[in-house]
């Protein structure tokens, strides 16, 4: 990422899409959360109301963070929400990053790298997050997600 891209996310000229927050994150060498000053080293307590949402560009996937921001150092849990039969691209996180996908309704398509895996409601999925990977709801209605991402040291 180019010092001008940063400078215009800095100055509140550009709003950065959820992979270029994620890249920054990684290139730090911090868990998404921490970006946001978290800590990890006082009772905290996470408001649904407080928790903002983040939309990918087309608006078909949204991600709010349900566990309190640094409440473990390196551990952090997501609701996320995929609109019907669409999909969403992640990049690899940094080096061993993994993440659990629990579906909580509706389904999930999840590919990484070559792989497909096919999971429902109540299924879990864990796998290698450092790779790129992908979100899939085949269904016809929206599916709902926990996503526990563990941050590889």
């Amino acid at each position: 990422m180019s010092r001008a891209a940063l400078w215009q996310i800095e100055s509140q000229r550009s709003n950065p899409s959820i992979g270029v927050l994620w890249k920054i994150a990684s290139g730090l060498g911090l868990a998404f959360a921490e970006l946001f000053g978290a800590t990890g080293e006082q009772v905290m307590v996470q408001r649904r109301a407080e928790s903002p949402a983040v939309r990918s560009g087309d608006g078909k996937m949204e991600s709010r963070l349900v566990s309190p921001p640094g409440g473990a150092v390196g551990i952090e849990i997501y609701e996320m929400r995929l609109a019907a039969r669409s999909s969403h691209q992640a990049e690899g996180h940094r080096a061993g990053t993994r993440e659990v996908i629990t579906v909580l309704s509706g389904a999930l398509r999840l590919r990484v790298g070559s792989e497909t895996y096919d999971a429902g409601s109540g299924d879990s999925v864990a796998f290698p997050a450092d790779k790129p990977h992908a979100y899939e709801n085949p269904g016809q209605s929206e599916a709902r997600y926990h996503d526990l991402i563990v941050y590889g040291r």
